[in-house]
């Protein structure tokens, strides 16, 4: 949030993630403010009080869970340090927590969100899906060594990387089958440098 936005009331902050709670089990595409308002103890009214509009909502609500995206780029970076832990670990953490079960409802929204963004960039959703690709990208930068990270073959690798990671969630997501995206996954990261690595 930045300086020149308001701060959220209480109940503004309530709602929002009584909402969040519902997008995440009934999605945001066919969201309609009544029985939103029904299932989070509010109405209509006092939603659009506080969040200006129904895609004020959904802005709000996409907000939200780029926040959830953000939380695990930073235990990433937690795992970073200044001379990089490789893209191969990297990504595997990740994918251990995208492959996780209890993660199936929060990946679905993004997968919507990213989705929707491509096809109404002027909407709620606008902007969504790039800002996710600049998060990723960012932060598989810093498992990269300092040299590494300002050369055109570092921004392939994790570009490389975010690719099969996006890819295998899609398809998981699509199957539930962990066991074959899993080995896929694995298979394509044993094609990289494993922990940190110099150019020669």
């Amino acid at each position: 949030m930045s300086s020149d936005e308001p701060v959220p009331s209480a109940r503004q902050t309530e709602l929002l993630e009584r909402a969040y709670r519902y997008a995440l089990e009934h999605g945001l595409s066919e969201l309609s403010l009544r029985p939103l308002a029904t299932a989070i103890g509010s109405s209509p009214r006092v939603l659009l009080y506080l969040f200006g509009s129904k895609d004020g909502l959904v802005r709000a609500l996409l907000a939200r869970a780029r926040r959830d995206e953000l939380a695990l780029l930073d235990r990433l970076r937690d795992l970073t340090g200044e001379e990089g832990i490789g893209l191969a670990m990297a990504a595997e953490e990740v994918w251990s927590w995208l492959a996780a079960p209890e993660h199936r409802s929060l990946l679905t929204l993004w997968v919507e969100g990213y989705s929707r963004s491509l096809l109404d960039a002027h909407g709620p959703w606008g902007g969504f899906a790039s800002e996710t690709v600049n998060d990723w990208l960012a932060v598989l930068a810093r498992t990269q060594r300092p040299e590494e990270r300002d050369t055109d073959t570092g921004l392939h690798h994790r570009t490389l990387v975010l690719a099969v990671l996006r890819g295998a969630m899609l398809d998981l997501l699509a199957t539930g089958d962990t066991e074959r995206t899993t080995a896929a996954v694995r298979a394509q990261l044993a094609a990289l440098p494993r922990g940190p690595s110099r150019q020669v």
